[in-house]
Parts: C-alpha cells; sequence; structure tokens
C-alpha cells in the first residue's frame, strides 16, 4: 500500500509516494520552495502543487514543524505566528480534496528511523535528534511513540532556547567550527539526558553527515547512531502517520 508523505520544512516543503510496508519511497522525490512569508493559505497552495505533480488520488500525511494537537497547530515553533490554532489537516483537506493526517515533522523522522531505520528493535527510551535550523526530536519507549516532545525548545540559560545555541543554525549564524559547535550540540545532549535519562541516542538530520568532524566533542554517557533514513525520514514517517493514524 502506497501513501504519499509529505514534509514541510522552513525552506522547502517535499514528498513522495512511500510503501508502508518496506518504508522506500515508490517514486522520484519532489520539493517545492516553503512560500515566505509561510503563511496558512499559502503553504497550503503549495502542498497543493506537491499533490498535484504526483496526481494524487489517496490518503496522505504531513509532517509540520510545530506542536500538533488532533491536527491542530497549537504553537508557533520557528514558523509564522498565524498558524497557532490552525487546524491544519483540515485546511489541507479542503484545499487538496484528500483525507490529510497531520503530525510533527520531528515525530515523524523519529517514526521512520525506529520502523526501518536505525532504531528498529531498539527498545528502552530512545530520542531521535533532528539537527537542522532547529533541534527536533522524537521521544520512543519500547518503539511507541510518545508525542509532541520538544526538547529544543527547552530554556537553558539565562533565558536562552537550547535549539538557539546548540542547532546547526547557530554553527552557521556564529561561524563555529564543527569542534566549537560540537561542544555546544554535547551540552544539547548532557542537558537532555539529566532530564530524560535515554537509552540511545539516534542524530539525524543535515548536521548528522558531517559526524566525523565533531564527534570527538561528544562525551554525554549514552550511546550514539547516526539515523539511517536521512532526507526521507520525515516523508515515511508522515505517510506512516497517515497509515496507522487516518483522519476520519
Amino acid at each position: 500500500m502506497d501513501i504519499l508523505g509529505i514534509d514541510i520544512g522552513g525552506s522547502g516543503i517535499k514528498g513522495a509516494p512511500v510503501n508502508i510496508e518496506t518504508g522506500e519511497l515508490t517514486a522520484e522525490r519532489f520539493r517545492v520552495p516553503t512560500p515566505k512569508p509561510a503563511k496558512p493559505e499559502s503553504v497550503a497552495e503549495a502542498v497543493k502543487t506537491l499533490v498535484d505533480h504526483f496526481n494524487w488520488k489517496g490518503p496522505i500525511g504531513c509532517g509540520f514543524p510545530t506542536v500538533v494537537n488532533n491536527g491542530m497547530s497549537v504553537t508557533k515553533s520557528n514558523i509564522h505566528k498565524s498558524w497557532v490554532g490552525t487546524q491544519v489537516d483540515a485546511l489541507f483537506s479542503e484545499k487538496t480534496g484528500l483525507p490529510v493526517t497531520v503530525i510533527n515533522d520531528a515525530d515523524a523522522a523519529g517514526l521512520a528511523e525506529m520502523t526501518y531505520g536505525a532504531g528498529k528493535g531498539k527498545k528502552g527510551l530512545v530520542i531521535t535528534v533532528t539537527i537542522g535550523t532547529g533541534l527536533g526530536t522524537g521521544v520512543f519507549y519500547d518503539g511507541k511513540l510518545i508525542p509532541n516532545f520538544e526538547l529544543g525548545r527547552v530554556f537553558y540559560k539565562n533565558g536562552e532556547i537550547i535549539e538557539y545555541y546548540a542547532a546547526d543554525s547557530a554553527r552557521i549564524k556564529n561561524d563555529l567550527s564543527y569542534k566549537a559547535w560540537g561542544k555546544r550540540f554535547n551540552k544539547f545532549l548532557k542537558h537532555t539526558k539529566r532530564i530524560l535519562s535515554p537509552d540511545l541516542f539516534i542524530l539525524g538530520g543535515g548536521a548528522s553527515k558531517k559526524m566525523d568532524l565533531f564527534e570527538n566533542e561528544l562525551t554525554v554517557d549514552v550511546p550514539i547512531v547516526v539515523a539511517e533514513k536521512r532526507n526521507n525520514a520525515g516523508i515515511i514517517g508522515a505517510a506512516m502517520a497517515a497509515y496507522h493514524w487516518p483522519k476520519k
């Protein structure tokens, strides 16, 4: 069975049909730029463009970059404030004429990794971290998702949100070497361990491709592995959400 998975990001909206049994994309991934500003109506139009590209007629799963409660965006995180209180699934369903299930984007990426990737079969408390503009986190206990853990949004020091200090965007903004930035990211991992005592970290997102440049700075006393699904994780996990928790 194929389901269209869509991953909405800060710079691009990408998607592809996904074989739910294997976790493989069944067509080449397609991407459109995220509108600026990324307000509800313009993003919905971009989603429709992607759906039309595949001439898609079935269910859709969508990973969305905010806390999602029953299809509604309840925080703005790194997106436009006009999304707060928006029923995202209803908006996208109205625009496409198709059933749409919406899930937090980091939860979607984690689902893919725990089902088909580095987290498959892993027990205990596992935290997936998507390192990019922010620090997206998925939290799983014995393979089951505990949704909407926004660990990148916790306060660190002097009222600063930790992802502003330790995400890959902070490395770029402050022109840090991977070694210097790795020390910052290690503080995030240590802070997370102090709060939750995980059994495993799975690192994904763009920066995970450069793991060899900062892995020596990661001294947190928790096993760490690199994600396997990389840039397709959000698409795969979004499709999984539509399969397991379809919108009625």
